[in-house]
């Protein structure tokens, strides 16, 4: 299935770019998710037509993850989280995405759970901890994330 990207997808293209993908992968998530549109010739025209628009509305959004990166990286002390905890830093529980954006919300910046990457998953110990935020496609932030553990 042919399809033309209306914004940038990871790992497959930019704005513009006609992909072919996989038929389950163009019905049922970029085209309801308004990433893409069928490649029929009478949608390239509006494409085409459109152009000018989307590359301004991908400027914008490029520009508003940059100052988000910004006030992110302004917090240099990073966040903290505080979290029961046993003997030797073990945590009852773990601190997860939510717990993350919630501290971000609290020192001032709007960062959403599903911006904020986990690889290695929660924190199950008390420490500090280098967290990615994934603001845009091409924007990551690097915040430090101190969990205190409280008996």
């Amino acid at each position: 299935m042919d399809v033309i990207l209306l914004e940038k997808v990871a790992n497959l293209g930019g704005l513009g770019e006609k992909v072919s993908v996989k038929s389950g992968f163009g019905r049922n998530f970029l085209i309801p998710q308004g990433k893409a549109v069928f490649a029929s010739p009478e949608n390239v025209k509006l494409f085409e037509a459109r152009r000018a628009e989307l590359e301004q509305q991908a400027a914008d959004k490029l520009a508003t993850a940059e100052a988000r990166k910004a006030q992110i990286e302004a917090l240099a002390a990073g966040v903290s989280i505080t979290h029961k905890a046993g003997e030797e830093g073990r945590l009852f529980g773990s601190v997860g995405t939510v717990d993350i954006a919630q501290a971000c919300a609290d020192a001032g910046v709007e960062v959403a759970k599903s911006e904020v990457r986990l690889p290695e998953g929660p924190f199950r110990v008390a420490g500090e901890y280098d967290v990615v935020l994934h603001l845009h496609t091409d924007v990551d932030a690097v915040l430090k994330v101190t969990v205190i553990g409280e008996e």
